[in-house]
């Protein structure tokens, strides 16, 4: 059964919608359950078809309608149609995907635009919603390992003989030895995450200071990542994300 037949056939009394709500709740389906960025014309009559509906002539008639209805019903997106606000929460409330967020606050969403955009600025966005859904553990554990990822790639572009050096000279000879010479992101992998701070430390990567920065948030971030009764709050993770994308990701610039 096709994902779109799964939904519609979880919805109650479907069989008595008419044409103009099940137009509405196929656009639900594609852009909040599909995860596309709108419905079109054509997704939509895909929709009808794949759930052995007749497609109906009327529907981008409906979707205009929609568009000036009281109360509007739908939002035109650069391709296509989106549901307006207050009608895509009413949706998710009836089939049970309320979601209460939480406004991120303005030093994160200033700390946020001051990245340069790529990979990292969409994983630390990512990291964004997951604090606006409350989700601590999971915001504190994205943005640790985007700070590191940073971290590594500087040593990659700026740093690689500093750090192969330091590595060389390290105490534990077994990893050392094991890991050889650094010369791409991989190479990183077989080296914990303190080998890791004490080695870019040594080859003056970081200051002490960030060092102790880092060593900290590794430390509150071992704890998140497995199942204990310590609560990982709002503040802790405010604190510990304005400390890693300042003092490593915006101070070291790749």
């Amino acid at each position: 059964m096709s994902e779109v037949r799964r939904f519609y056939s979880s919805v109650k009394d479907a069989q008595a919608l008419g044409d103009p709500a099940r137009v509405e709740l196929f656009v639900y389906f594609l852009t909040e359950i599909d995860g596309a960025e709108s419905a079109t014309v054509q997704s939509l009559v895909k929709c009808f078809v794949d759930c052995s509906l007749t497609p109906p002539r009327s529907i981008p008639q409906v979707l205009n309608r929609g568009l000036t209805s009281n109360p509007r019903r739908y939002v035109k997106a650069s391709v296509g149609y989106k549901l307006e606000y207050h009608r895509r929460d009413d949706l998710a409330k009836q089939f049970g995907a309320e979601t209460h967020t939480i406004q991120v606050p303005p030093e994160l969403r200033n700390l946020e635009d001051k990245l340069p955009e790529g990979v990292g600025k969409s994983w630390f966005k990512e990291a964004m919603d997951c604090y606006g859904v409350e989700a601590y553990r999971a915001a504190l554990i994205m943005t640790w390992i985007f700070a590191l990822d940073h971290l590594l790639n500087y040593v990659l572009a700026h740093k690689l003989f500093d750090f192969n050096k330091a590595l060389a000279a390290h105490p534990d000879q077994r990893t050392a030895r094991k890991v050889g010479q650094i010369s791409a992101r991989d190479d990183f992998g077989p080296i914990g995450e303190e080998m890791l701070l004490d080695l870019c430390k040594t080859a003056k990567v970081i200051s002490a200071d960030v060092r102790r920065v880092m060593g900290g948030a590794l430390g509150v971030r071992n704890t998140a990542a497995h199942p204990s009764g310590v609560v990982v709050t709002r503040s802790k993770f405010v604190t510990i994300a304005e400390d890693l994308v300042i003092n490593v990701v915006l101070k070291y610039p790749i």
